[in-house]
């Protein structure tokens, strides 16, 4: 038996020449996990494999010890929030969360106990029995996310939820997660919005182009980052003469200047012995730096860094 929340071996999705996914080797134990990645990056095909509505091209996907294209009952114990919109204009909220319910084998009743609680969990107590039409964005939002949990499901996925809320809804939402995971349950958040996933778990895969860049919490991440060259902007005046200096040092890597000499662009493969450089060199040359912006050490600014590291440009 196996412990692990998710396994993938090798797995490659494609859709004709066009590939979804590629060799993805993953273990993951039981936990909550940040999906970060570009829209079109492969976060949907993941999920669309984790769940079993496709299976791979080549290799093997395991969620809580089961394939789940095979063993449709592993489906009772993941609850999805997809990204798509609910189809049900005309019936309540409170209806389709309990039909949908149902379909995890609930006697009637039971499902509409369960609609009516996770319904009321998210704040829509007073509106459950309305038209799904009538509901605003956010409110859709909340009621897809009843749905995912009213079975009570070991793990819980979310592709992109945050998109189209109001800030009221993202901290309730962001509010509910945390909740979540604080007691102990499993989530993947597949978003592309990193600061936001960012207050809600430490630990990430970052995905691009099918691919999975990198994983690990934000500190692993940045670790892996330690040796990339990274760009720093300076401006002022005489900044040619910092230039001259700099380019002979060991962790100098390039630069550029703007048009009209004011600014210049040095990457560097370490900030703090530029710093320490630049610092010093203020002191004892004709130079004027005005300001100095660097990469602010954020999970944002290491998947900027990662994406350059995938395309060749460091």
């Amino acid at each position: 038996m196996s412990h692990l929340l998710l396994e993938l071996e090798h797995v490659s999705r494609f859709y004709k020449t066009v590939i979804g996914v590629g060799d993805l080797n993953l273990q993951l134990p039981p936990g909550a996990y940040g999906l970060i990645g570009p829209n079109g990056s492969g976060k949907t095909t993941l999920i669309n494999l984790i769940t079993g509505v496709l299976r791979p091209s080549i290799g093997r996907v395991r969620v809580l010890g089961k394939n789940p294209a095979r063993h449709r009952r592993i489906l009772s114990k993941i609850g999805l929030c997809p990204a798509s919109d609910i189809l049900y204009p005309n019936i309540s909220g409170l209806h389709w969360v309990e039909a949908m319910t149902g379909l995890h084998g609930f006697p009637r009743n039971d499902a509409r106990q369960r609609a009516v609680s996770s319904m009321t969990q998210l704040g829509m107590s007073g509106n459950m029995e309305r038209p799904i039409g009538t509901y605003s964005l956010g409110m859709r939002q909340r009621t897809k996310l009843a749905q995912a949990i009213a079975h009570e499901p070991e793990l819980l996925i979310l592709d992109e939820p945050f998109n189209g809320l109001d800030p009221i809804g993202r901290h309730e939402l962001s509010e509910f997660l945390r909740s979540w995971i604080e007691q102990g349950r499993n989530l993947i958040l597949a978003s592309h919005i990193l600061h936001e996933v960012e207050a809600i778990t430490t630990s990430f895969l970052l995905i691009h182009g099918g691919r999975v860049l990198a994983s690990g919490d934000a500190r692993e991440v940045r670790s892996m980052l330690s040796g990339f060259p990274v760009e720093i902007e300076l401006r002022g005046t005489g900044l040619a003469a910092l230039a001259g200096r700099f380019s002979a040092q060991a962790w100098f890597r390039g630069l550029s200047f703007s048009d009209d000499r004011q600014s210049m662009s040095i990457r560097v493969a370490d900030q703090s012995q530029f710093l320490a450089a630049l610092a010093q060199a203020a002191c004892e040359v004709d130079v004027n730096v005005s300001s100095v912006n660097s990469p602010d050490g954020s999970l944002e600014g290491a998947f900027e860094l990662l994406l350059r590291a995938h395309r060749g440009e460091t």
